[in-house]
């Protein structure tokens, strides 16, 4: 039985990153996988743990075939390599950092991938986006304001089947409601050990 595309999605700041790296020890016992994606930020830039490469090398990769994703967001080349398909034909369950810009196509390929969708406070927004200090004031208000439209559009997002996950609160929080997410809708069989 092939494994199911679990498609992270959420604003720059929602925590995705946390989120994924505490949820990890918990995905052995789903069958489940954590992409690294290929990015052409820098490898010193800050966040999650991504192969860094430059715009040549990425469209090099690209040209090659070794991307099942790839998608354009904020000045930067985002890529998933095949090895995405290995892992899902292999029936293992593949967690993906994936872009909300990006999800329509990504279901054209996927189909039935689990999409899930992060919705962040503005004020919570805010202070992450101002301690990870990656972007510029201004750069943080674009981010915010982006933010507010999302926080608009989620009934909309929900009649198309994506899974809202408030990661407003503690990350213990957002670890449990995240797991009974992937549980859910991945078909996911926890081990006694997990």
């Amino acid at each position: 039985m092939p494994g199911k595309l679990i498609y992270l999605m959420g604003p720059s700041g929602s925590g995705k990153d946390s989120l994924i790296e505490a949820v990890r020890p918990h995905l052995g016992g789903r069958r489940c996988e954590v992409m690294r994606r290929v990015i052409t930020r820098s490898a010193e830039a800050v966040g999650e743990d991504a192969v860094g490469v430059s715009r040549e090398a990425f469209e090099s990769l690209k040209a090659q075939g070794a991307f099942a994703l790839d998608w354009q967001a904020n000045g930067l080349a985002y890529g998933i390599t095949v090895q995405l398909d290995d892992w899902l034909k292999a029936g293992r369950n593949v967690l993906v950092n994936g872009s909300r810009g990006h999800l329509n196509q990504a279901r054209e390929r996927y189909p039935d991938l689990l999409a899930i969708m992060l919705r962040v406070d503005t004020h919570v927004l805010q202070q992450r986006l101002q301690a990870r200090g990656r972007e510029t004031p201004v750069e943080v208000r674009a981010r915010l304001a982006r933010n507010e439209l999302f926080l608009d559009s989620v009934d909309a997002l929900r009649a198309e089947g994506v899974q809202m996950l408030d990661n407003s609160a503690a990350l213990a929080i957002g670890v449990q409601g995240f797991l009974a997410l992937i549980d859910a809708g991945a078909g996911a069989v926890v081990a006694a050990s997990a």
